[in-house]
């Protein structure tokens, strides 16, 4: 699916919250500006995220907050050499807890990753288009 505007998006967003409903673990691979924190952003716009969301580059995780006062976990991992790194944040509790987790950059963590993650590639095509691919 494209991935060029806002409102492409979130109506991106709303399909992938609406075919993995009981799924709480998202986990994006692309390049750098394939549009992981943009896609990231309109997930947490569609789940009443209030407030404003940003790419957590030096702090590993941003906690958001919806409407409803239930978390919202946003990784990014693009820093880390080692998994290890992982348990000074307790990532493995994040990952258990029911809640949303959005994993940028989840090499390092594959093997803390629940099976049931959606693995979600991004790539930018030579016109300048994004694809979004979902695996579930």
């Amino acid at each position: 699916m494209p991935l060029d505007h806002a409102d492409e998006a979130a109506d991106l967003a709303a399909a992938m919250l609406s075919a993995c409903k009981n799924r709480r673990v998202f986990a994006f691979q692309g390049e750098l500006g394939a549009g992981k924190t943009t896609l990231i952003k309109a997930l947490c716009g569609e789940l009443g995220v209030a407030g404003g969301t940003a790419s957590p580059s030096f702090g590993i995780v941003n906690e958001y907050r919806t409407a409803g006062d239930e978390p919202v976990y946003h990784f990014d991992l693009y820093r880390l050499k080692d998994a290890a790194e992982l348990d000074g944040i307790g990532f493995t509790e994040y990952i258990d807890s029911g809640k949303y987790c959005f994993v940028e950059w989840p090499e390092v963590a594959r093997k803390l990753l629940p099976p049931d993650a959606v693995r979600v590639r991004m790539k930018v095509a030579s016109t300048g288009g994004r694809t979004v691919e979902l695996a579930l």
